[in-house]
């Protein structure tokens, strides 16, 4: 799938940690994932079993936008994060994330994600619906 960042790849199988932590810097969600804790970085992308990622300039291009998901393809998938560096933010790149992993996971597969609160309008706007009745233990660390 192409748009304005070029190439969206999905089940991304080549993004460094390097990658992730700029684009969750560079996203603003720096502020809320463990950015500096190199360990923690390479385990969140290796338990993640679906990565999906917005590269400008071709499958090898530079990394814009990343979906980071656990899902067993079946059932349900947690998009754990959807982050778009802010320069490139406005152009299509995050819906187009959502779109390319709702076809990856298919029809039959439900997206759950928690927003941090200035992404709650683009949510509403793509379509997701907002789920009250949701609950989790905070990490503690």
């Amino acid at each position: 799938m192409t748009d304005q960042a070029g190439v969206f790849n999905a089940r991304e199988q080549d993004l460094s940690v390097a990658d992730f932590r700029r684009v969750l810097l560079d996203s603003g969600l720096g502020a809320t994932r463990p950015v500096a804790d190199e360990a923690r970085l390479v385990a969140m992308l290796a338990g993640a079993n679906l990565i999906v990622s917005a590269r400008r300039g071709g499958p090898q291009g530079e990394v814009v936008g990343i979906d980071r998901c656990m899902t067993d393809f079946t059932w349900s998938c947690y998009l754990s994060e959807l982050a778009v560096s802010q320069e490139a933010q406005g152009s299509g790149i995050g819906k187009g994330l959502l779109d390319e992993a709702r076809r990856q996971l298919g029809p039959q597969v439900a997206i759950i994600l928690g927003s941090v609160p200035d992404a709650v309008g683009f949510y509403e706007k793509a379509g997701m619906e907002v789920y009250a009745n949701a609950f989790w233990y905070r990490r503690t660390s």
